[in-house]
């Protein structure tokens, strides 16, 4: 990219390591004005200090964005209606908040008549991916510059030394290197220590759980309530979903409850080892999940199952703001018209069981269920039934005897 073109920048900052070095690197390198933008997704008392900082390093205007609540239901609810795990273990912490923070720069950038959006994602990462679909996306004309990409730093120690040398204070030191990115859904870890898929995470690295071990030994119970596939109450009481999820949180991180440790395929063509906290969600998926288990017929369930796992690779992937994923939110928005109920849950020592559920829509019949006697089923239908569905079977068995066929 032509450097002279750049006059002005605007920058995804956290005030973590990668972005507090960039803004003094793009000044020294491109000559630019640097706006500095953060999006607030829940992250807590790290904005605090971003602005001064910010300001500090060297940007001319920072731009902090309160999207907390647009995260939750624009973001996490579809996302959780959908049933989305990526790879069965990871609830999208970091993946599903990427493109709201990415579309709030969009917003800055073209309000203030930026040149380009920087970003501080490794090349080795997933983030990069998602925040340039993003930027592709909703401003194609938006020139993107990638510091890890055309900078000489290689490692987290270089750009620790980097930021040592220009007077940037930084909240990561050589002896706690762990990359970390935090908001209302969760807390991932990943690097050094970790890097080894063999080493057992230290309990000093669970900054938001207990470990089981610390957690109580009598477990608690909770209530959640959905309507049309959305969490609205906890224990009977109606609540914010920024309420909701914080009250989820801290009774989830009470218990142990949320504590994931995976590796996992990136995008980018590698494998990675992530250890996450997400206490709430934890929660959540599994009562959302347990609540569908009666209100969703066979059918219904088993293909939003497949459509799941392709949500979750949508959101793992970047890709946000494509048509699929709106068509996809079509069919789920559908599913969940009648995924409306309460599903008691038991905390107890990092498990997170569903021990109850109940829904004015539940399609269980405990008529017909019973082992007891009943009017409703009658019994000798079933030969007739088995006979049919296995009659495949038995012409096939039939052609092997005449053909000798083994």
């Amino acid at each position: 990219m032509n450097a002279k073109s750049v006059k002005k920048v605007a920058l995804a900052y956290s005030g973590g390591l990668d972005t507090s070095i960039i803004i003094p690197w793009l000044k020294e390198n491109y000559d630019c004005e640097v706006i500095a933008v953060c999006g607030d997704v829940g992250q807590g008392s790290e904005v605090d200090i971003v602005k001064q900082k910010a300001l500090d390093s060297g940007a001319s205007k920072v731009y902090i964005g309160d999207l907390t609540e647009e995260f939750i239901t624009d973001f996490i609810f579809p996302t959780l209606k959908a049933g989305a795990i990526y790879e069965n273990k990871y609830l999208l912490g970091t993946s599903f908040a990427r493109p709201i923070i990415a579309r709030y720069m969009v917003e800055i950038a073209k309000k203030e008549g930026c040149d380009a959006i920087c970003h501080g994602c490794t090349g080795k990462g997933n983030d990069q991916v998602r925040f340039e679909l993003t930027v592709k996306a909703l401003a194609p004309e938006m020139k993107i510059i990638a510091p890890w990409r055309e900078w000489d730093i290689r490692s987290r120690n270089q750009a620790i030394d980097y930021a040592e040398a220009h007077n940037i204070p930084i909240p990561v030191t050589k002896k706690h290197p762990y990359s970390m990115d935090r908001n209302i859904w969760h807390l991932s870890h990943e690097g050094a220590d970790l890097e080894d898929p063999w080493n057992e995470p230290k309990d000093e690295l669970f900054l938001i759980c207990k470990t089981p071990e610390e957690a109580p030994d009598k477990p608690t119970y909770v209530e959640i309530s959905f309507e049309k596939g959305i969490p609205i109450a906890v224990d009977g009481k109606k609540l914010h979903p920024i309420k909701l999820l914080e009250t989820l949180n801290q009774m989830g991180a009470e218990n142990g409850v949320g504590i994931v440790n995976m590796v996992e395929n990136r995008l980018v063509g590698m494998k990675s080892r992530g250890v996450y906290e997400t206490p709430g969600g934890t929660i959540l998926f599994l009562a959302h999940e347990e609540l569908e288990r009666i209100c969703l017929d066979k059918m219904t369930s088993h293909y939003k199952a497949l459509i799941a796992q392709q949500y979750s690779e949508l959101v793992y992937n970047g890709v946000w703001f494509a048509p699929l994923r709106e068509a996809l939110d079509a069919f789920v928005d559908k599913t969940q018209e009648t995924v409306t109920g309460t599903v008691r849950v038991k905390l107890y020592k990092g498990s997170c069981t569903p021990v109850g559920t109940k829904s004015p829509y539940s399609l269980y019949d405990p008529e017909i269920a019973t082992f007891d006697e009943d009017d409703v089923y009658n019994q000798k239908d079933s030969e007739g039934f088995i006979n049919l569905f296995g009659l495949p079977l038995k012409v096939n068995a039939m052609m092997k005897k005449k053909t000798g066929l083994k």
